[in-house]
Parts: C-alpha cells; sequence; structure tokens
C-alpha cells in the first residue's frame, strides 16, 4: 500500500482525484493539509483521512510516500520545495509554477531530490497523440510547415468559476487566466511532438468579463526551432472545440475533428476522408500516470524541467500579448 498525503484542495480536479485514488486497492490517502482548515477538513471526513493544519509532521512523517498537491498555484513553490527535499514523490497540478523563474526553481529542487514527479498534462496517454507523435517522429508529415492546438470550453458561459473555484479566474493567485489554464494542455501537445520554440507571441481578450481583470480567450502565435509555425487556442468562451490538433506538412495532412483522426497520407493510403481508426491502445497520463508509477508499475511521466518549460513558453505568450512584441522563452 502506497500511503499519500493532499496538500492543497483548492483545485477543480480534486474531487476527480480523490475519487481517483478511492477506487484503487494499491493507494491511501492517510493525511490531507489544507490553508483553509474547513476544506481541508471536508476532504478528510470524506476519505476518513487525518486532517493536519501543519505541513511539517505530514512530511516529516516516513510512511506517507507521495504527496499530492491541488493548492492554489501562488502556493506551489512553497509546497514543492520542502516536499521534495523531504524525498516525497510529488504530483503537482498543472501549471507547474506562476513563470519561468518559480517553475525552474522547483524543478531543480525536484531534479536534486531524485523523486519521481508528474503534473496534469493527461493529452499525452491518448490513441490519437500518441500515433501522431510516433508518425511525426518518423518522418510521414515531411517537413511540417504549419501545427495548431485548441482546448476551449465554456466554464465561463457555465460560470464554472462564480464560488468554489473562484481563485482560477483569479491571475493573481492562479498565475493566468482561461488562456494559461487550458492553453497549458494543447501547449504541452505541441512542444512534446515538435519540440522548442524560438519565440512566441499572442493576445487574449476579456470574452463575457465574467470575472474581473481576467481573461476569457487567447491565441498565441509560435516559431519552433524546426521552422514549423504554430498557433494555439484556449478559453472558457466557446460552446464547442470541434478541432483540436491540425499538422501540415509537405507529405501528409492530419486533423484532429470531435475526437476522430483524420489523415491525408500517400504512405498510409489515406485519402483523408474517413476517420482513421488504426490507433494504439491508450496509455495511463497525467494522475494516472502518476498513480500507476509509485504504486511500482511502468508508467512514463512528464520531466520537472518540460513542466518548467511550458510555464516559461506560456510566461513567453503572455509577455508577447502585453507588449505587442515576441519573446523568446527562457530557459535554465
Amino acid at each position: 500500500m502506497t500511503n499519500i498525503a493532499i496538500l492543497g484542495c483548492a483545485h477543480i480536479h480534486t474531487p476527480g482525484f480523490v475519487k481517483k485514488i478511492k477506487d484503487r486497492s494499491d493507494v491511501m490517502i492517510k493525511t490531507i493539509w489544507d490553508h483553509d482548515p474547513a476544506r481541508g477538513q471536508k476532504y478528510a471526513d470524506d476519505v476518513q483521512a487525518r486532517f493536519i493544519g501543519d505541513l511539517k509532521p505530514i512530511l516529516a512523517d516516513p510512511e506517507i510516500h507521495a504527496v499530492v498537491i491541488c493548492s492554489e498555484t501562488n502556493r506551489h513553490h512553497d509546497l514543492v520545495v520542502p516536499a521534495a527535499e523531504a524525498k516525497k514523490d510529488l504530483f503537482v497540478e498543472k501549471p507547474l509554477g506562476f513563470a519561468s523563474d518559480d517553475g525552474y526553481k522547483m524543478a531543480d529542487a525536484i531534479e536534486k531530490a531524485g523523486v519521481k514527479f508528474q503534473t496534469g498534462y493527461f493529452q499525452r496517454g491518448n490513441p490519437i497523440h500518441l500515433f501522431l507523435k510516433e508518425q511525426v517522429d518518423k518522418g510521414l508529415f515531411g517537413k511540417i510547415t504549419r501545427v495548431r492546438g485548441s482546448n476551449c470550453h465554456a466554464g465561463s458561459l457555465g460560470g464554472w468559476f462564480d464560488t468554489d473555484y473562484r481563485w482560477m479566474a483569479d491571475p493573481k493567485i492562479a498565475g493566468c487566466g482561461a488562456f494559461g489554464d487550458l492553453g497549458t494542455h494543447s501547449l504541452d501537445i505541441l512542444l512534446w511532438m515538435f519540440g522548442e520554440v524560438t519565440s512566441a507571441t499572442g493576445a487574449v481578450a476579456m470574452g463575457t468579463a465574467r470575472y474581473p481583470d481576467c481573461e476569457e480567450t487567447g491565441e498565441a502565435v509560435l516559431k519552433f526551432k524546426s521552422g514549423t509555425l504554430g498557433t494555439l487556442a484556449a478559453g472558457w468562451d466557446d460552446v464547442a472545440n470541434p478541432v483540436t490538433l491540425l499538422i501540415s506538412g509537405t507529405e501528409a495532412h492530419a486533423v484532429v475533428v470531435n475526437g476522430q483522426l483524420f489523415i491525408t497520407s500517400k504512405q498510409l493510403n489515406s485519402d483523408g476522408k474517413s476517420a482513421w481508426t488504426a490507433l494504439p491502445p491508450a496509455k495511463p497520463a497525467g494522475f494516472d500516470a502518476f498513480l500507476e508509477a509509485i504504486s511500482g508499475k511502468d508508467a512514463t511521466l512528464v520531466t520537472p524541467r518540460e513542466a518548467a518549460y511550458r510555464s516559461a513558453v506560456m510566461e513567453a505568450i503572455y509577455e508577447g500579448a502585453k507588449h505587442n512584441n515576441w519573446e523568446t522563452p527562457k530557459t535554465a
């Protein structure tokens, strides 16, 4: 049995993560901490765990093997660093940090500690993404000239962040608004498939302005080191998001529409008119992969350096939007 402590219950994904743990027989929540005692006690009562309002005894407990950090983003650094130093395996909800500086500091601490790490990028386990990643690596597309990722939902339209998760629409606490919150998932896929970028810019807008001082939608442009141009869309003001990924190359073209892949490739003998179904099986990703890893099973995890770099690229996009220019993502 692997014992887990949850450090912070603020994130909208916390209930889902708790359910995943409860549904397994090889992991168990032993302790919960939250800076909000009422919220932490509520979760502790639900899973019959102990609520402790002091981090020190939790991190000193040799029976706790891993921690799950679902706190507000502005609290990540002060939780991640001591947890890493205490040699606890770490799941940290995305984004890892506010921007490049705190992201790389956390990555340094995690790497120095040598503990397992994972963040909430669950889209890497999607069979379509696994297939396209393989084809990109094989060179099926020839020279890739243009790519596009999109991750949008109706969060603002539905008032998802009006009450319990209001902090997620406060950039002073969350570090970003809608574009960074959702865009980081598609950004992860683009960087995972196509590598680092040399420069980035963007534009963000208030949308419905339901949440003051928080952008609800945005677009980014990315210049990859390979010469590929990329665009990224994300927001909370969308009633639909049918096209989630597009790859255009000199030898092939792929588009994901409503969860189906349409690929045009002479090499694959596919004209792109029917959905491509010859896909690999799904793999555990995001939180599922973390639970597999700490239970001793084989799982592919996001590295802390990858997580920090995604914060750095997102920082460059926001800076480009703010100053109306191109920005180079910071590296460490």
